[in-house]
C-alpha cells in the first residue's frame, strides 16, 4: 500500500523549483498567482530563472534547490515549473531521509517522470503526474486541467473519461496507476528507479519524436517485460511527432497498437494526458479503477 501525502489545506505553503530545464521566472507569475488566488502560499525556489547552458543551473544548484524544498517541513508540496531534461543527472544524490518523515506532493511531468518512479518505486509514495507551473501561461484558471490539480491536491474525488477510440480493446481493470513519458520510462529500465509493472495500469505519452524511436522504445517495453503483465495500458497524446526521409510507415497510434496485440487487457487511446492542454492530473502509485468501453473509457481513482 502506498503512502499519500497529507492533502493540502488553505494556508500551506507550494514549493515551485526548476529541477531541470531552464525556465525564466516570469513565466511562472500567472502560476503564483492562480495559486495564491486557491489560498495557497508559494515559495520560489533558487532555480526558477536561474540558467546554466541548457539545466536550470548546474546539477549542485538544482539538486541543492530540490533538496531544500524536500527537507521543509513547511512546504506541503514541491510544484515543478518545468520538465525538460536533467533529473536523471541528481536522482541519485538526493538524500529522502527528510521526505520519508514527512512525506509531501511532488507535482510535474515529462522529466519528472523519473521522480514520480522514484518516489513510487523507492519509498512507496504517491504523487501527482499533473500540468507544471508553465502550464497556467496558456489556459485560463478556470480551465479543467488546471482545475483538476487543484482537486487533487485538496483531495477531491478525481473521476475522468474521454471518448472512445477504434482501437481500443474494452475491459475493465484495477491496480495502481503509474506510468508518464514514454522516453523516460525506457530511459530508467535497469536502474534504481524502474517500475516494477505487474499487476499496474500504465499510462504513457510523449512529444516531438520520431516514429521510428517510438517504435523501438515501444519494442524496449515489450522486450524488457514491462507490457507482459500489466492490468491495462493508457496511450495518451504523442504531439509533435516526427517522421524520417524515408517514412517509417506507420502512424503512432499504429505503432503502439501492434505492441499491445499479443496481451489481453484493456488498451484506451487518447486519454487527456500529455504534452498538451488536455492533460488531467493523475495521482501516480495510487490504486485506479479503469473502464474501456467502446464509446467511453472511464478512470476512477479508489
Amino acid at each position: 500500500m502506498s503512502v499519500v501525502p497529507p492533502y493540502l489545506k488553505k494556508g500551506d505553503t507550494i514549493g515551485i523549483v526548476c529541477p531541470a530545464g531552464y525556465m525564466p521566472a516570469d513565466k511562472l507569475i500567472k502560476c503564483i498567482a492562480a495559486l495564491e488566488s486557491w489560498g495557497y502560499q508559494v515559495k520560489l525556489g533558487n532555480t526558477p530563472g536561474n540558467q546554466f547552458h541548457y539545466f536550470a543551473g548546474t546539477d549542485e544548484e538544482r539538486l541543492a534547490d530540490l533538496q531544500e524544498m524536500l527537507d521543509d517541513d513547511n512546504i506541503k508540496a514541491v510544484l515543478c515549473g518545468r520538465g525538460g531534461y536533467g533529473v536523471s543527472r541528481i536522482i541519485d544524490r538526493v538524500n529522502w531521509k527528510r521526505f520519508k518523515k514527512n512525506p509531501k506532493w511532488i507535482i510535474g511531468y515529462s522529466d519528472i517522470t523519473l521522480l514520480h518512479a522514484h518516489v513510487q518505486t523507492q519509498l512507496k509514495t504517491v504523487s501527482l503526474h499533473s500540468p507544471m507551473g508553465g502550464a497556467f501561461n496558456d489556459a485560463a484558471e478556470e480551465d479543467v486541467y488546471l482545475q483538476s490539480l487543484r482537486v487533487a491536491i485538496c483531495g477531491g474525488k478525481l473521476k475522468y473519461s474521454c471518448g472512445g477510440h477504434a482501437y481500443n480493446r474494452t475491459g475493465k481493470a484495477e491496480g495502481q496507476l503509474i506510468g508518464g513519458n514514454l522516453s523516460l520510462l525506457v530511459h530508467m529500465i535497469g536502474s534504481a528507479s524502474d517500475y516494477d509493472t505487474r499487476g499496474c495500469i500504465l499510462f504513457i505519452e510523449d512529444v516531438g519524436e520520431y516514429k521510428y524511436n517510438v517504435d523501438r522504445m515501444m519494442m524496449q517495453l515489450k522486450r524488457a517485460g514491462k507490457l507482459d503483465e500489466l492490468a491495462g495500458l493508457m496511450v495518451g497524446s504523442f504531439s509533435d511527432m516526427k517522421d524520417t526521409v524515408i517514412p517509417f510507415g506507420q502512424e503512432t497510434e499504429d505503432i503502439i497498437y501492434d505492441k499491445v496485440q499479443d496481451y489481453d487487457y484493456p488498451v484506451c487511446f487518447g486519454f487527456p494526458v500529455g504534452h498538451v492542454k488536455e492533460n488531467y492530473a493523475l495521482m501516480v502509485g495510487a490504486e485506479h479503477k479503469l473502464n474501456v468501453k467502446e464509446e467511453e473509457v472511464k478512470l476512477k481513482l479508489l
